[in-house]
């Protein structure tokens, strides 16, 4: 596949689109400004736009279809397609009552024109499948299906074209009958996979500083936010970069429109709302005919059940991994065994830690999880501000900076020892991973090489963990204080020396190493702070964004994207790990955020707003974008614990995981991340089948190697539905598997039988 980023120009059609986009943007503006908070996620059961006037519409213009001959014909026509589609998806049930092993189910040939034909058939146990016959197209008119279909095979388009280029994922099954409907054939080498550094043998050291390869001489140099490099010198001055692919401003802003415009089409609102309804009625469907047959499998897997399979907390931050007893028993060990060291330096005068202890007029011995004050509570719900305030323990940033940073007085020692305490339980937990974010701001471009430092130094590495950088959104606080020029700088400070990393890494060897275990980039912040300036391809360039208002979300993210692309494309030429982007989108704010995220982001973090938008959610279901959600996080902030929607989402069949985010503010046991899926499997009352679900899904999201993820879920993971699934290792009953896989198939090919318009205009003549 050329590694080009096709350009496209605004056209009339387009420039309607944008306007509508544009509509779109307002609207959503001013709901952000009048809504009342406690409203945030308040969504009404019945159609979101099923309003009666409406309904009567629809009613009175799907009569009239009714009543059309040609409409008659086309539906005719459409039913021989969808039929034909059935009976290749359905299959077939000629099997043998079973013995000792499961009965084999032969491979389900969906689309055979578009998939490689199926070497070894997957074990699957029979079970009952549910099949609706008669009009599929009831309640929606032909051409709103038709409309319906077309705009999100589209999105999904759009969506391909943006992950293959950043080396981001794009499911298989998708991705096959994209091609299918391209009249393309499906080639398992055109897939793209982010590449991740394997983890270091037993007798292999993970600091080796030696191994870097040779250095490139290119030049890098960042114009307008986005970072070109050249062979030489000469070939700067020439203007002539190397040729590695990205989306220019107006390309991206276009399909954004194409994607906002999307999310306010009623016939597309109105398709999407009833397919996701269909969705998790059909599972409680499934779960009310196999629920015992699920077990039932799980119970003959032998040495498997929930506790040793593998989880990954994917989303969680670094401050805060340790829970509050773990962090008040590290203030007062290091008070007991060190009180004369000095730690700290205040107005040129150095300071031990017992005088900073006396400074803040307080006794360690005295200090209890309450004085310590860092779980959030009542008080913080929609309060970001004095959530962030929690990371401060005892409401003293001194304490935050000597134990909570990895750039202080001690080099952030305290810091990194007690990182490794909570990586020594994951290692002795051993089926439990974690993907840590640590903080790169962009005040400097010697924050990279400060932060490799420390990890090399205080040897900060555990095979339990990958980490993930995390950029905050504060482009504002650092331009009032005069730390940065213009937005463009920030950019600068964050990506060059990542480019110059990977161009000459045996001038930067200690970065060099500690981006092996770099897996990806978050961008994080309050998501309800929101701004008013929609991102279009007239908005200034980052060098010229020097006002001291903080650029809108799906700016960050374009100019994010663009550089995590440019980077991945030539870390890839150099046989590098490449990086994935996984920001922080849909806890709060406006649904525009989710838009930008799905052309930009491989996965996110919470995801709640996709509850308010049927088309989203349904396309993120297409597309199976993974989302980290953290329901205790989201009780304690937005949105109580009985209406957070992950288990309407891992109903629907959308790829969820669960994660801690912030131990230290919302978790009270050592296994954060195991009472996470506690309380979740009590509340929701989720079955052990779901669970291991859930966790699967979570090592498939995550950063782990591919050597890693095929001794934890099996050599064929990348392959989807049950012949990807390997039940000795991941406790997963091949029957939801089936289950997930036919149904993502049935959906699609619903899509694909609307785009085979030439032969149903042929057929209404």
């Amino acid at each position: 596949m050329p590694r080009q980023f096709p350009k496209l120009n605004f056209s009339e059609v387009d420039e309607n689109v944008r306007l509508l986009a544009e509509k779109v943007f307002a609207k959503v503006l001013r709901e952000e400004d009048s809504k009342d908070a406690l409203s945030l996620f308040t969504v009404p059961e019945d159609c979101p736009i099923g309003q009666k006037e409406a309904k009567e519409r629809e009613l009175q213009k799907e009569l009239a279809e009714q009543q059309s001959v040609e409409t008659a014909k086309r539906k005719k026509s459409f039913k021989m397609i969808r039929s034909q589609s059935l009976s290749l998806q359905i299959p077939t049930q000629e099997w043998k009552a079973p013995s000792v092993n499961p009965v084999l189910s032969p491979a389900t040939p969906v689309l055979p024109s578009a998939f490689l034909p199926v070497q070894v058939p997957y074990d699957v146990p029979e079970f009952q499948r549910v099949s609706i016959s008669g009009d599929y197209c009831a309640g929606v008119t032909v051409d709103d299906y038709e409309q319906a279909a077309k705009s999100l095979v589209k999105a999904l388009l759009i969506r391909e074209k943006y992950s293959r280029l950043a080396y981001h994922r794009f499911p298989r099954t998708t991705s096959q009958y994209l091609c299918s409907m391209r009249d393309e054939k499906w080639k398992v080498e055109d897939e793209v996979y982010p590449d991740f550094h394997s983890p270091p043998e037993e007798n292999e050291d993970p600091y080796n500083l030696d191994d870097a390869p040779d250095n490139l001489d290119y030049v890098i140099k960042i114009k307008g936010g986005i970072p070109f490099v050249y062979d030489n010198k000469e070939m700067m001055e020439l203007n002539e970069p190397r040729s590695l692919p990205y989306p220019d401003l107006e390309t991206y802003t276009l399909d954004l429109s194409h994607v906002l415009a999307l999310i306010a089409d009623g016939p597309t609102k109105t398709y999407c709302h009833r397919r996701l309804n269909f969705l998790e009625s059909k599972f409680s469907l499934h779960e009310m005919l196999n629920e015992m047959s699920e077990f039932k499998e799980l119970k003959s897997n032998p040495h498997r059940d929930f506790y040793n399979v593998r989880k990954v907390d994917t989303h969680i931050h670094a401050a805060a991994c340790m829970n509050q007893k773990h962090l008040l028993r590290f203030i007062k060990h290091t008070y007991q065994t060190e009180p004369h060291r000095i730690v700290a330096e205040k107005k040129g005068k150095k300071m031990t830690l017992k005088q900073v202890f006396e400074s803040l007029h307080m006794d360690p011995y005295d200090l209890t999880v309450d004085s310590l004050d860092v779980h959030a509570g009542r008080q913080t719900f929609h309060r970001f501000d004095k959530f962030n305030s929690k990371y401060n323990p005892v409401g003293a940033s001194e304490l935050r900076d000597l134990y909570l940073k990895t750039e202080n007085y001690i080099g952030g020692e305290y810091f990194a020892r007690m990182v490794k305490e909570v990586a020594c339980e994951l290692e002795e937990s051993k089926y439990q991973y974690t993907e840590p974010r640590l903080s790169i701001y962009g005040r400097s471009p010697d924050e990279w090489q400060n932060l490799a430092k420390w990890f090399i130094k205080h040897k900060v590495y555990s095979p339990n963990m990958r980490w993930i950088i995390q950029v905050p959104r504060i482009y504002d606080i650092f331009r009032s204080k005069n730390i940065l020029p213009s937005f463009g700088k920030m950019l600068e400070n964050i990506f060059v020396p990542l480019f110059e990393a990977t161009i000459n890494p045996k001038e930067h060897k200690e970065l060099h190493l500690f981006l092996k275990y770099v897996t990806g980039f978050d961008s994080v912040d309050d998501e309800s702070k929101h701004s008013g300036h929609m991102f279009s391809d007239k908005s200034l360039n980052p060098d010229l964004w020097t006002s001291e208002k903080n650029p809108p979300y799906s700016y960050y993210l374009y100019y994010m994207y663009v550089n995590i692309m440019l980077l991945n494309n030539l870390r890839r030429e150099r046989g590098m790990c490449t990086f994935l982007f996984r920001p922080h989108c849909g806890e709060a704010g406006s649904i525009t955020h989710l838009v930008s995220a799905f052309l930009t982001a491989d996965n996110i973090s919470h995801g709640l707003l996709l509850k308010k938008s049927p088309v989203l959610q349904y396309l993120y279901y297409l597309a199976q974008i993974p989302i980290a959600m953290s329901p205790l996080s989201n009780n304690s902030l937005f949105l109580e614990y009985s209406k957070n929607p992950l288990r309407e989402f891992l109903h629907k069949g959308l790829h969820v995981s669960l994660s801690t985010d912030d131990p230290m503010q919302f978790h009270y046991t050592k296994e954060a991340l195991m009472e996470e899926y506690a309380i979740a499997a009590q509340v929701w009352k989720l079955s052990t089948c779901d669970l291991c679900e859930i966790a699967r899904n979570s090592v498939l999201q995550s950063g782990l190697s591919d050597k890693e993820k095929q001794k934890f879920l099996g050599v064929n993971y990348c392959k989807e539905g049950p012949e990807g699934n390997d039940i000795r290792k991941t406790n997963v009953a091949q029957i939801r598997m089936a289950f997930r896989y036919e149904t993502l198939c049935n959906e699609l090919s619903f899509l694909a039988d609307a785009m085979k318009t030439e032969q149903i205009s042929a057929l209404s003549k």
